[in-house]
């Protein structure tokens, strides 16, 4: 049976005849790049039904004949699923059997037709990939094809949720800083103005947060405009609350509406060079300013990456708080796992609450991925009542999760065992653990790239002939976005380098489809170590505060120094956290963290 999707897709067809649009490639971002774009930009998920609500990476191509998405290598398995019946087929964008997109385009558009696109949702340097592999190839290119506009009746609305202020105490740094810090950058890079698109720049630029104007992710739908002379928010106005107008006036940053900077920026002054970020500032946005653009503005988001001690010293607390949720969440399930009552999607609104339990807890990071056993291999999964799994039997039970608190954002990993756990399951699971600790004892040299040591943390199962496709590292925001850059552990070529305070995630995995999967993940914050005749050396600091389970490892393929490190690493847990805990749950913790005994 064939899905609404297809109706959909006839009026795309006949909205691109009406235009003379051959094809059309459809984001699946908003004008500001976000991860995590809000309803009202989620057009392509709308019309190709490949959705998530933690932002399904995905991008569509539409002609006249084929309807293609391509997305990553954590979503194949449910991209296969949902784009069943809607008209779309599903292209690989990594791992062995990929398809680039660009190319696609131009093996398939003959010489002569129409490749469209939406400017205001794609970044320039995307938009001009597109558009110099059209140009090379005698195929024309619009930037200018809105196509939701046409298609898309019940569009739901721009998010106008209330912001608020984010206590400097806890930033350790207020806003006129931060713009000091901006503006020095900017003419570090030969401008003297910039526009920052990106919601989390924006976030933290400001010291102003807000809740779900999207999903998990307390920042807010604007743009920032910062000069010597000028700081202007382009925002919808019933956003501000007396408290925020209070703080904007505090440090001058006067109040336009959000649908403004189109025009603003098309009648700045010809003297402006204006920095803006051709990976983050949509092309819609480029094509309308009126002065000299400068492209740059990575500088920023390195600024953002680097948590200062203040904020160092809070992400510890929020660790425990969380820390504290997940000893009461992993009690309940070992105390009714025998029960078959227990299933993915009533364990992760039991995740929920118990997160917000504590009122620092503004919102999850993510939602939770909780995937028993087979659902465990689908790297991103999300339980929904359609696919829902009780808990019965052996396995493994992956739990994916975090949490948006005040104090900093958590995103923690565990792979625990119910029942007898296979012979096969213990080795996978503790070559995973290795991989995950040689990367938490990585000492490194200033300098260093996170693809210089993302093999670290590969190295144990690639000598099994097993491998993971995903990144083993990502940035993570403070009270922001919990996928934040530029910095990353993965296999992909990154030019940033690895600074301390910057906090990255340390999670490698093992998916065995149909069966199982494994992942385990920590956040690590990069400190100093020494500095010797070589120069300044760096290495990690786990952040993270929960046990790992010792139940799933086998000891005889690990080292004395791992399970020193394991034994270590359990003993802060249980000092950190055991203070905040009641006795029952104290015992339960002391169990999990007591020494691993080796003859």
């Amino acid at each position: 049976m064939e899905k609404v999707n297809v109706k959909y897709l006839a009026s795309l067809r006949k909205a691109m005849k009406d235009h003379n649009i051959d094809a059309v490639v459809i984001s699946g971002t908003d004008p500001h790049q976000s991860e995590l774009p809000p309803m009202h930009w989620r057009g392509r998920e709308w019309l190709t039904g490949f959705a998530s609500v933690n932002g399904t990476n995905g991008t569509a191509v539409v002609t006249d004949k084929d309807a293609l998405c391509w997305t990553d290598s954590r979503y194949f398995i449910q991209a296969e699923q949902q784009l069943k019946g809607t008209g779309f087929s599903m292209m690989k964008e990594d791992g062995p059997d990929a398809v680039d997109l660009i190319d696609w385009l131009v093996e398939h558009v003959d010489e002569g037709k129409t490749v469209g696109i939406d400017g205001m949702t794609f970044s320039v340097a995307y938009a001009q990939r597109i558009q110099q592999a059209c140009n090379d190839n005698d195929i024309k290119f619009n930037a200018d094809f809105p196509q939701f506009d046409y298609i898309y009746p019940d569009r739901p609305e721009r998010p106008k949720n209330k912001l608020f202020v984010h206590d400097e105490k806890v930033v350790g740094q207020d806003v006129d800083s931060k713009m000091d810090d901006i503006m020095t950058q900017v003419k570090a890079e030969l401008a003297n103005s910039i526009l920052l698109s990106s919601l989390d720049d924006i976030a933290w630029a400001t010291n102003l947060r807000t809740a779900n104007d999207i999903a998990y992710s307390p920042i807010f739908v604007s743009y920032l405009y910062v000069d010597d002379a000028r700081r202007i928010l382009f925002i919808d106005e019933e956003k501000i609350t007396d408290e925020v107008k209070k703080h904007l006036e505090k440090y001058n940053i006067e109040i336009k509406p959000y649908d403004e900077v189109l025009n603003f920026v098309a009648n700045l002054p010809k003297v402006n060079r204006l920095l803006i970020d051709p990976e983050k500032t949509a092309r819609g946005v480029y094509d309308k300013i009126g002065c000299t653009p400068v492209f740059g503005g990575a500088g920023v988001a390195r600024l953002k990456s680097i948590k200062n001690p203040v904020m160092l010293q809070n992400i510890d607390i929020a660790m425990d708080k969380d820390g504290v949720a997940l000893v009461k969440f992993f009690m309940y399930i070992e105390e009714n796992a025998h029960t078959g009552k227990l299933t993915e999607v009533g364990l992760g609104n039991l995740l929920r609450d118990l997160r917000l339990a504590d009122p620092s807890c503004v919102d999850e990071s993510f939602h939770p991925i909780i995937g028993w056993n087979a659902h465990g291999a689908i790297v991103h999964y999300e339980a929904s009542e359609e696919t829902d799994f009780t808990i019965e039997g052996d396995g493994l039970l992956l739990v994916d999760s975090g949490g948006q608190y005040t104090f900093g954002t958590t995103d923690i990993t565990r792979t625990i065992a119910i029942g007898n756990p296979s012979d096969d399951m213990k080795r996978d699971f503790t070559l995973v653990l290795k991989g995950h600790i040689a990367l938490a004892c990585a000492r490194f040299p200033e300098g260093t790239r996170g693809a210089q040591l993302d093999v670290l943390a590969r190295q144990f199962l690639w000598a099994d002939g097993k491998a993971y496709y995903h990144g083993t590292g990502h940035g993570v925001g403070f009270f922001i976005n919990c996928h934040e850059g530029p910095q990353n552990i993965r296999l992909n070529e990154n030019p940033a380098r690895l600074e301390p305070g910057m906090v990255t995630s340390n999670e490698p995995g093992l998916y065995i489809e149909d069966k199982y999967g494994i992942r385990t993940e920590n956040l690590i914050a990069v400190e100093k170590w020494k500095t010797t005749d070589f120069g300044p050396f760096f290495q990690f600091k786990t952040l993270t505060m929960f046990p790992y389970d010792k139940s799933l490892m086998d000891l005889s393929i690990m080292t004395p120094q791992e399970i020193e490190w394991v034994n270590d690493y359990h003993k802060k847990v249980y000092n950190r956290l055991s203070p905040l805990l009641n006795e029952e749950e104290k015992n339960w913790l002391a169990e999990k963290t007591s020494p691993i005994i080796t003859k």
